[in-house]
């Protein structure tokens, strides 16, 4: 929200309430609460009136320090972001007190107070990381009038007015709670979950409220309220409806976040290196979950608007598995149910007759596993939307009437996700699927939930419960396949989400065209949620809209397959390899065999993921921070600590251009070609390839050839190939079993005397082991 008229005015009608001088700081275990008058107190006479803003300075866990702001203090409304859901807080605190000012230490984390003028500034042990200075925590009534332009309130004038009415008699002013946060000079802010736009934030005016916008626009899907900094430290607005943040667009160093309430609570969380930030912050709002390894195999899905039934899916699997390209999770898409009826959550008889026993059969014959489309709406045109409505199990009017309209279904209804009855009642409805041989869901939708004039079951605040509907609707398709299939069996395949719903993957990236510039947008898109929490990503391979043309596809399918999960889908065209030629199978058998063979690399990725929040595509500055190149890249990427990817977004005859940090780097594909960095690398790259770079001083464990599938042991036939080690360098590569959270063994490569020795301990089995330096690659010693 912005509230000024240039940088020194207001906009006309607005009245601000800053807070100016701390009048009591009392301690308590973990902080100060202090009470901040918004006007000079000079003596007794000045403290006969407010307003006094009660705020609160602590420490939550080691690395952390939250400012809570509140003006009139009631019981908090709901919900609120479940904090520690996975993991405990560390403690870890100290207050002091100086003759005007506070502090509250946590770590290498300073939180310093002032009295007058009531500042605080946030401190590492080498610089200040940013501040709240002088009229920077305020209170705003706006006019009513200018709230229009904020995401939340803008919903509530929907075309739709019989659907969706709007207030009678809005309100004259609505009340606001601001605080902002100095932006150094270099300073640059990433990060607010899935955005599209620019990669650097800076600039941008960013509202955090779900929307199904598709990858082109300022909406987003995944709105998180996070960001993170290149200054060694992130902020987490703890907030669960609209934030509004001004990233240097009201006020150029500043960024500014508002929201429309009583409270604001942030969190600054300082980190060492940027990935002990993600550490901090997963802390917080939870660790994604581990998934399961066949999750990371090839993903085809029928299309949407596209005709199929029976023989067109099994067409599909066999000729994908006569192209070397075998599937191990096939998704059958809307209409596997019959139309206007979504979601009736029963196979259209018409296309499948019988469909336990044809799940069964394609699932014996082609090793795949099943995934079938659902979203939490129901048309009324459904043969359940009935029973939903005498149940009381979707969200309702003021009035009590079921809220309905007309966009995406007939008259559809929306699941209130807060009835228990409720949940019980869908999640039976996903139960008789998984007893047909159903494996996962792909959760679509959950974005346009209802805010104005709602009412749900359990009294939430309509506003906050809109972006966290996303999160438990997906919780609850995720505990349901916990239940029925084990725990480290379970995957959703979502498109809406916010903090805390990292804990529930995987996340695609949504709606985006069949062109570079959206194949763009779709990483863009991607690396932003990986710095906001998410540690696995995908994408409709190909693009969604359209139907790709041969190199956009080929170039899109190298990118896929090189990102944590990947999925072949479209929208009016399929995405089977043979639509586009039969060369673009060969490549995408080369690409698919070498991300099988990457498991034991890729699935300890994962582990790091559940373990510390670190996520599998990482954008270049989390890894090279002192590199100030990189901070600005985002059209490449580390998938992982140990390997760059830079894909194409040109066609054959065109150059394309990517960065190499410090060091010489390996060929991935062809270990015979090395770069020494820093420098930018300019070539055309053939359609059948990708650049994909391996870091030095890395130990790199490989499955065997033509594998097949990414399911397999890891510990078994390993190929060990070690890059570019140093003198005295030791360099750990540990192998997952890939059934569980334990470790197979551990491969150690020691440089020593111009000599690299391989150890191996555990239990692992290796074909071979190859060094790989200075563009030759020769066998290597091994001890065991």
């Amino acid at each position: 929200m912005r509230f000024n008229d240039g940088f020194w005015l207001l906009k006309g009608g607005v009245k601000p309430a800053f807070g100016l001088q701390v009048v009591q700081a009392t301690p308590d275990n973990d902080g100060y609460n202090l009470h901040v008058s918004t006007k000079p107190i000079r003596h007794r006479g000045d403290t006969l009136a407010g307003p006094v803003l009660s705020i609160r300075v602590h420490s939550p866990t080691e690395g952390v320090i939250g400012v809570k702001i509140n003006h009139f203090k009631h019981s908090d409304p709901t919900p609120n972001i479940a904090l520690f859901p996975d993991d405990p807080p560390v403690p870890s605190v100290s207050l002091s007190k100086g003759e005007k000012e506070w502090s509250v230490t946590t770590g290498q984390l300073t939180a310093q107070i002032t009295e007058n003028p009531y500042t605080i500034s946030f401190k590492s042990p080498t610089r200040t990381l940013t501040s709240a200075g002088y009229k920077h925590q305020a209170i705003y009534d706006v006019p009513y009038k200018w709230t229009l332009r904020s995401a939340s309130n803008n919903s509530c004038l929907m075309t739709d007015f019989s659907s969706n009415p709007t207030p009678g008699t809005p309100p004259e002013f609505v009340r606001y709670v601001h605080s902002e946060l100095n932006l150094s000079p270099g300073e640059l802010i990433y990060g607010l979950g899935e955005q599209f736009g620019a990669f650097v934030k800076n600039g941008q005016s960013v509202s955090v409220w779900n929307q199904d916008g598709g990858t082109s626009s300022e909406q987003a899907y995944k709105c998180v309220p996070f960001y993170i900094t290149n200054r060694n430290y992130g902020v987490f607005i703890n907030h669960p409806g609209e934030v509004e943040v001004e990233v240097g667009s009201e006020k150029v160093s500043r960024v500014g976040v508002s929201v429309a309430g009583e409270s604001l609570e942030y969190f600054i969380i300082y980190g060492e290196k940027p990935l002990d930030i993600l550490e901090r912050y997963t802390r917080i709002t939870g660790r994604p979950a581990l998934l399961p390894t066949w999750t990371f195999g090839l993903w085809l899905s029928t299309s949407f608007l596209t005709s199929y039934d029976e023989k067109t899916v099994s067409g599909f699997l066999q000729g994908m598995q006569d192209r070397n390209c075998p599937v191990r999770v096939f998704h059958l898409d809307c209409f596997w149910m019959k139309q206007y009826e979504w979601c009736s959550f029963t196979f259209d008889p018409d296309h499948f007759p019988d469909p336990k026993a044809y799940l069964a059969e394609i699932k014996r014959k082609y090793g795949v596993k099943i995934c079938v489309w659902i979203n939490p709406y129901v048309s009324q045109l459904s043969p359940i939307f009935q029973e939903a409505v005498e149940g009381g199990y979707l969200i309702k009017r003021k009035d009590g009437s079921p809220w309905q309209w007309d966009l995406w279904q007939p008259g559809l209804g929306v699941v209130d996700i807060t009835n228990p009855k409720a949940k019980k009642w869908y999640a039976d409805k996903l139960d008789a699927l998984v007893d047909l041989g159903v494996d996962t869901f792909k959760t679509d939708f959950g974005e346009r939930i209802p805010h104005a004039n709602v009412v749900f079951h359990d009294g939430s605040d309509p506003i906050r419960m809109h972006n966290t509907y996303s999160v438990l609707y997906n919780e609850l398709v995720f505990e349901l396949l916990e239940r029925r299939l084990g725990k480290g069996e379970a995957v959703v395949f979502a498109r809406s989400a916010t903090a805390g719903g990292q804990r529930f993957p995987v996340h695609w990236g949504g709606d985006c065209e069949s062109t570079f510039e959206a194949m763009a947008e779709t990483l863009r898109g991607g690396l932003s949620l990986t710095l906001s929490g998410f540690a696995f990503t995908s994408h409709d391979i190909g693009g969604f809209e359209g139907h790709p043309p041969p190199q956009i596809y080929h170039r899109w399918v190298a990118y896929g397959l090189f990102s944590s999960h990947s999925r072949l889908h479209g929208s009016m065209s399929y995405r089977v390899p043979w639509q586009y030629g039969e060369e673009a199978a060969e490549y995408m058998a080369r690409f698919l065999n070498a991300k099988h063979r990457l498991m034991p690399y890729l699935y300890q990725l994962a582990l790091q993921g559940n373990a510390v929040g670190h996520p599998m595509q990482r954008a270049m500055f989390l890894e090279f921070p002192e590199d100030r190149t990189t901070h600005y890249l985002d059209r490449q990427y580390m998938l992982g600590h140990s390997l760059l990817v830079a894909p194409v977004f040109v066609p054959s005859d065109e150059e394309s251009e990517y960065y190499i940090p410090a060091g010489r780097w390996t060929s991935f594909f062809h270990p015979e070609r090395t770069i020494v960095g820093p420098q930018w690398v300019k070539e055309i790259v053939p359609l059948d390839e990708i650049p994909v770079w391996v870091r030095p001083g890395t130990v790199l464990c490989l499955g065997p050839e033509g594998i097949g599938r990414p399911d397999y042991n890891f510990a078994e036939n390993l190929e060990v190939y070690v890059f570019e080690l140093s003198e005295g360098q030791v360099v750990n590569a540990e192998v997952p079993t890939g059934t569980d959270k334990d470790i197979a063994g551990i491969v150690t490569a020691e440089c020593k005397r111009g000599e690299v020795i391989v150890k191996v301990t555990g239990d692992l089995n290796l074909t071979s082991v190859k060094l790989a330096l200075g563009g030759r690659v020769h066998d290597g010693i091994k001890e065991v």
